[in-house]
């Protein structure tokens, strides 16, 4: 499932929720609500292209990665994993996620 929120005054955010509502992805703040929807529609572009998942690990040991678009344009991130196999397990789980969803 795909959630759009309205952030702040005039931005929009999505977050791309697994089947029991966990929060998979949250994404940056959007402009408007029409960027936002081009931006989710774009999402099944990017599920199996590899260089649009960049992994990271904070200043505390945690594991997370965000998602780039097609242009490199940052599109979310991820929670906080406390290892590398659950961050992996996350960016699996996204990808399902996005294949799964017969409407963006």
């Amino acid at each position: 499932m795909i959630e759009i929120k309205k952030y702040k005054r005039n931005g929009y955010t999505f977050s791309l929720k697994a089947e029991d509502g966990a929060n998979l992805l949250s994404s940056v703040p959007f402009s408007s609500h029409e960027e936002v929807k081009k931006t989710v529609e774009q999402l099944q572009a990017v599920q199996n292209t590899q260089h649009v998942f960049e992994r990271k690990t904070n200043h505390e040991g945690k594991f997370l990665f965000s998602v780039k678009g097609l242009d490199g344009r940052l599109i979310g991130k991820s929670e906080l994993y406390t290892s590398e196999a659950g961050m992996e397990n996350g960016i699996k789980n996204v990808r399902n996620r996005i294949a799964s969803l017969t409407t963006l």
